[in-house]
């Protein structure tokens, strides 16, 4: 059996490696435009200086080689021959018996003034664009960043690592809006200000204007405040990596259209990860990889652990943790712990916890995690511990009781 792999990234490593676990003799290619596997939780280590290529890694230099998989970097695969089943590239053609597209996704471009005739501008997604970013960073001083989430604000933190002072502007009157809650956001807010950073929030980009040379120069805000920019970064967001799926005949919609197996509208060809558009967090790209990887042997797995509401942060040395949801509604419960070095908000609705931030301190987040995954009743919620959560086997092992 003929595995193919098409991406590197969390979905497509956790396919290989389940696979070889599965079937010792089964050959795997990973096909990657990729020169390097890296993880891109990374990229802003890369951009400060903290991390190298080879630093970024989330797998052992003798991966390949130890687990017998052909991993062929620099390979961008232009065309899926679904009847043929074949994949094309620039050299060459490969042969498959299974297929995974686990191609990730791309920054999303927003619909600005100026901004797609703009060069100098540059998403942060790939190791390619972190290099990029760190490259032209170093001889500009004035950069703008677009979008003040967990991309936008990586940038920030790789740029301040540099001693350079990025401008982050968003239509959210908070940074991390999607993430925390005013109180924690306005802690890392609070850090970044101090490492050189200021903010345009509850703004709106209208234009980007270029100079002669093409290159942005200026960015227009909605109340008509112009910021000077020799570097645009663009973090508004990302859409799955699907075209290569749709022009080969598989089935999308706002990503790669999945049954409940992981197998795409084509027999034999399976989706994991952002390509798939079921989630955009890393845990839950492997756990598609793995599922997907299991269906390409032939022993049928059910992907159904979409629980996907979590968010982990780490900024200035400051770990925070959210889970569900964290804006309460009217009724809500909402329990609030502080000290000097941790935040934690829990609340509850109808005895029940639907989320929690925890910041400082976030020991406990698995368990805060099963609780709102499976929406556990909370009698008190001054004794929540895993004794009134679980219930015993006849071996005295906890087990959950739902």
């Amino acid at each position: 059996m003929k595995h193919v792999i098409i991406g590197s990234g969390a979905a497509g490593i956790a396919a290989a490696k389940t696979i070889r676990a599965n079937s010792p003799s089964d050959e795997i290619v990973i096909l990657t435009a990729d020169e390097s596997i890296y993880s891109r939780c990374l990229l802003h280590m890369y951009i400060g200086g903290k991390r190298d290529a080879l630093g970024m890694s989330f797998v052992n230099a003798d991966f390949a080689s130890v687990n017998n998989i052909d991993i062929r970097h620099g390979v961008r695969v232009k065309t899926i021959d679904t009847k043929n089943k074949e994949v094309s590239f620039k050299d060459g053609t490969l042969k498959y018996d299974k297929l995974l597209i686990a191609t990730g996704a791309r920054s999303f471009m927003p619909q600005i003034q100026g901004l797609r005739k703009a060069t100098n501008v540059h998403g942060l997604r790939h190791l390619n664009d972190a290099k990029t970013i760190k490259e032209k960073a170093a001889s500009v001083n004035n950069i703008v960043i677009i979008g003040a989430g967990l991309v936008g604000l990586d940038a920030a933190y790789g740029l301040t690592m540099m001693g350079k002072k990025p401008i982050v502007v968003d239509m959210s009157e908070r940074i991390l809006a999607a993430n925390l809650d005013n109180y924690a956001a306005e802690v890392y807010k609070a850090k970044f200000e101090e490492a050189g950073a200021t903010f345009q929030l509850g703004r709106k980009v209208v234009e980007v204007r270029s100079g002669e040379n093409g290159a942005v120069a200026e960015v227009w805000l909605d109340n008509g405040v112009k910021l000077a920019c020799e570097l645009l970064i663009i973090a508004a967001g990302v859409t799955a990596h699907s075209d290569l799926a749709e022009s080969s005949g598989i089935e999308t919609n706002n990503g790669i259209t999945t049954d409940a197996y992981l197998q795409t509208s084509v027999t034999d060809i399976f989706a994991a990860g952002d390509a798939a558009g079921l989630s955009e967090t890393w845990p839950n790209a492997v756990l598609q990889g793995e599922c997907a990887a299991l269906n390409m042997l032939g022993k049928k797995t059910e992907y159904n652990d979409t629980f996907s509401a979590k968010n982990t942060i780490n900024f200035f040395s400051i770990p925070s943790l959210s889970i569900g949801q964290f804006v309460p509604k009217d009724g809500d419960v909402v329990k609030i712990k502080e000290s000097a070095k941790s935040y934690q908000k829990t609340i509850l609705r109808d005895g029940i916890p639907i989320g929690v931030i925890l910041q400082g301190d976030i020991s406990r987040s698995g368990f805060w995690q099963q609780l709102i995954k499976n929406k556990v009743h909370i009698a008190d919620m001054n004794r929540v511990s895993f004794a009134n959560a679980y219930g015993f086997n006849d071996d005295g092992e906890y087990v959950w009781d739902v």
